[in-house]
């Protein structure tokens, strides 16, 4: 919103907003603001950042309940536990970083019958980075021996703080991320 749109009041008797509501209104979005983590193979994760500007994200083998969860503006942050799906070869890193943009969740044609559901997503710059050395930090695993047990759901919501610490683990600009 514009100061001029704020100065036009539609009722004759209003009030222009104050400038304290409006830093109100961007604190209480930010507080809404969720963090994700999405799990897919690494070659499919990086096929959904390749593009600069068209970036887009699929879970679940492009279901579009578990996207309808995701809002824009939130974080969503890509783990790949292999290289290729179904694969052995295992990398178990995070691989790519950014926010939903706004829009709803959208069918896309891959060909062949597939028509999986996708999400924007406007990634940051990032460096791929291994799940070991975070894992003593985490707060949502609860089980050491066990850490691994949330990522099959596909798609799972974590705290400000891990999402922190996975951007700052991958070198990410924790400004482009919001934070």
């Amino acid at each position: 919103m514009t100061d001029a749109v704020l100065q036009h009041p539609l009722w004759p008797d209003a009030e222009p907003a104050r400038s304290d509501m409006l830093v109100s209104a961007a604190t209480s979005a930010a507080t809404t603001r969720r963090n994700w983590i999405a799990v897919a193979c690494a070659q499919h994760a990086r096929r959904g950042c390749a593009t600069p500007g068209a970036g887009y994200m699929q879970v679940c083998h492009g279901k579009v309940a578990p996207l309808q969860r995701i809002r824009p503006g939130d974080r969503v942050a890509y783990y790949a536990p292999t290289v290729t799906m179904r694969g052995k070869e295992r990398l178990q890193a995070f691989v790519s970083i950014g926010i939903v943009l706004p829009g709803a969740p959208y069918a896309f044609d891959m060909g062949g019958g597939f028509v999986p559901s996708r999400r924007d997503v406007a990634y940051v710059p990032a460096q791929e980075t291994g799940i070991a050395p975070l894992l003593d930090d985490f707060e949502f695993v609860d089980d050491r021996q066990r850490w691994g047990s949330k990522f099959r759901f596909g798609l799972f919501a974590v705290n400000d703080h891990d999402m922190r610490l996975i951007a700052r683990a991958m070198q990410a600009e924790l400004e482009s991320l919001h934070f």
